[in-house]
């Protein structure tokens, strides 16, 4: 079994970007143009790869100094539990380490991977949206 490579300096491919989006059943791999663009232009982005092939990805927005937002973490089904998303979200924290808050929203089981990260529910806040889309 190959260990993943980590990378905060990768390019993507249309095709390897909707075949990860696609196989973790997000919607946005239905916006091929919008999600390549969304990623490329990201503050921050960090890949997995194993053998060269794209097994994950993370992004951030951010303004550059005191808050960071991590709107996409996810690995391919087929590698899931092999620490990659871990290895990712590591990448990304510390490239933002001593920011004043890191953000994200986390549903279902990755409620309990992002706590293991350090995250904890903000206050009592509420998540609040305008989405056009039907998941992720």
């Amino acid at each position: 079994m190959c260990e993943a490579v980590i990378s905060l300096e990768d390019r993507l491919e249309t095709e390897e970007v909707i075949e990860l989006y696609g196989a973790n059943g997000w919607s946005a791999a239905e916006k091929p143009a919008e999600l390549l663009a969304a990623l490329r232009d990201s503050h921050s982005l960090a890949t997995a790869r194993i053998g060269g092939r794209l097994v994950g990805l993370g992004n951030a927005i951010s303004d550059g100094h005191l808050v960071v937002y991590y709107p996409h973490l996810l690995v391919h089904p087929e590698c899931q539990g092999r620490g990659i998303g871990k290895k990712l979200m590591a990448a990304l924290q510390e490239k933002y380490r001593g920011f004043h808050q890191q953000m994200l929203t986390a549903d279902g089981q990755a409620i309990g991977f992002y706590r293991k990260m350090g995250f904890e529910r903000a206050g009592k806040t509420e998540p609040m949206w305008i989405y056009a889309g039907r998941d992720h």
